[in-house]
């Protein structure tokens, strides 16, 4: 009998057809909604592999349903939302995908700034209801972005990619990171480090990209809004907790900050009520890798860990290969 998959949510047409050849597979159609828990209890009951997205939340109650889940396959960098603790108790092996979505996100970070700052958006619904003010009427006029000053928390390889967008704005690029580059590296990305603290009272736009962790948790409350330009911008494309979402609401209420554009959210799928009513926020649903060739490659990617499962061998992006030691 062949091993069966079940796919929360569809996934490139090419990876789906390799997953058929090799396995019994159960695809969830419904690509507008995160599956809530009751569904992927009875989905892991009846499946010997769970292929899962960034937002499924396979926790402990998921894991236990089926005493014969095999494994969860992932299609995320890091699996913040699964268990891996319990599942490598249960012996049900756990992969994910390397990261490959550094220029995708990247891309959306600066496709926020622009539209947040240039109102975009709002420009968009405008033509949509009829009105058009004229192109040189003061209706949507926004802020400029080309020589302007970014500042970038986190200088990673998302960082880095962000750091090059700037450039080619002629940007003065200024970063904030525990881990500073080498004179090397800062003078071929055209960058300069500096505290946080500078970077947020000297930024026109400011771009967060740093790993979300304990220190990074809420590390832009009402104290680093203060610090901020009142006609400064904030991007977000990392991971929501690192704002705090009531305090950034508060701070664009009282005009503290000029707008944000988020990509991720505190609480995701919830966002702060009060953002979703403000023209001067920008807001995607998070959609950093949502590229049709690089969700085609990522896709390929998790059927390659299944492949290996079903024929027994550690997996390429396996999280917990304690799993495979002898004895274990």
């Amino acid at each position: 009998m062949r091993p069966r998959v079940y796919v929360t949510q569809p996934i490139a047409e090419s990876a789906l057809l390799r997953l058929k050849e090799i396995a019994e597979v159960e695809l969830n159609h419904d690509s507008s909604r995160i599956p809530v828990k009751d569904k992927l209890i009875d989905a892991a009951k009846r499946s010997d592999i769970l292929l899962c997205l960034l937002h499924d939340t396979i926790d402990r109650e998921v894991l236990a349903a089926n005493p014969d889940l095999k494994a969860v396959a992932s299609m995320t960098i890091t699996p913040d939302r699964i268990d891996v603790d319990e599942a490598t108790t249960r012996k049900i092996i756990v992969t994910n995908i390397p990261a490959v979505v550094t220029d995708a996100t990247a891309d959306i970070a600066f496709g926020l700034l622009l539209a947040v700052a240039r109102r975009i958006v709002e420009g968009d619904k405008v033509v949509r209801s009829g009105v058009f003010p004229g192109s040189q009427s003061n209706h949507l006029a926004g802020a400029a972005v080309s020589g302007k000053t970014l500042g970038i928390v986190g200088m990673g390889r998302i960082g880095q990619a962000m750091a090059r967008r700037g450039r080619g704005f002629d940007m003065t690029v200024l970063y904030a990171d525990p881990r500073a580059l080498s004179a090397e590296e800062e003078e071929k990305l055209g960058v300069r480090g500096v505290s946080l603290d500078e970077l947020l009272g000297q930024s026109d736009f400011i771009s967060l990209h740093p790993a979300l962790n304990e220190e990074t948790r809420h590390m832009m409350g009402a104290r680093q809004f203060a610090l901020m330009k009142r006609t400064a911008y904030l991007i977000n494309t990392s991971r929501g907790p690192v704002i705090d979402e009531k305090a950034l609401a508060q701070a664009l209420s009282e005009g503290r900050i000029a707008g944000a554009g988020l990509d991720v959210y505190e609480n995701e799928p919830k966002i702060e009520r009060a953002l979703l009513t403000m023209n001067n926020v920008v807001l995607t649903p998070h959609l950093g890798s949502a590229v049709m060739e690089l969700r085609e490659r990522m896709a390929h990617v998790v059927v390659d860990n299944i492949a290996a499962i079903i024929e027994g061998r550690l997996p390429p992006n396996c999280i917990n290969p304690s799993i495979f030691a002898p004895g274990a």
